[in-house]
């Protein structure tokens, strides 16, 4: 009988050790993204295809979008085809941040983004910043 249910335990310690390990670890996942050319409508349709395709297959990971150079257009009320879709992106987690330097060179206003938007001095310097924490790197668009 105690032979019995050693062997029980043992196996019931296994399964649950197994089904720990096989879990899908998706709110382990912090993925940088850098876009840079919004100039291109098919490259602001792709990121944002690429935005929802990984935040539908890994909804609670860590999702961070820095914008800088000439994909601030992608983030513009005048200009985005994509306002709708980044607002939805937003409300899922996904955080959009502008580069300031870019917005002083262009002489672009806060007024001209989409109120979801965050801003950081140097778009560059925050994406090195998140590599060095261990975040993973995508380039947007293609």
């Amino acid at each position: 009988m105690m032979k019995n249910l050693t062997i029980i335990f043992i196996l019931l310690l296994s399964l649950i050790s197994i089904g720990t390990f096989a879990q899908k670890r998706e709110d382990k996942h912090k993925i940088v993204f850098q876009f840079t050319n919004a100039n291109d409508t098919i490259q602001q349709k792709a990121f944002t295809n690429q935005l929802n395709n990984l935040t539908n297959h890994w909804p609670k990971a860590k999702y961070e979008v820095v914008v800088y150079n000439m994909g601030l257009e992608y983030l513009m009320t005048t200009k985005s085809k994509h306002i709708a879709a980044i607002k939805a992106l937003h409300a899922k987690g996904v955080h959009f941040l502008v580069c300031e330097n870019t917005m002083k060179n262009r002489k672009i206003t806060k007024e001209q983004l989409i109120p979801e938007v965050e801003y950081v001095p140097a778009g560059i310097a925050e994406i090195v910043e998140k590599q060095e924490q261990g975040w993973s790197y995508i380039k947007g668009g293609f």
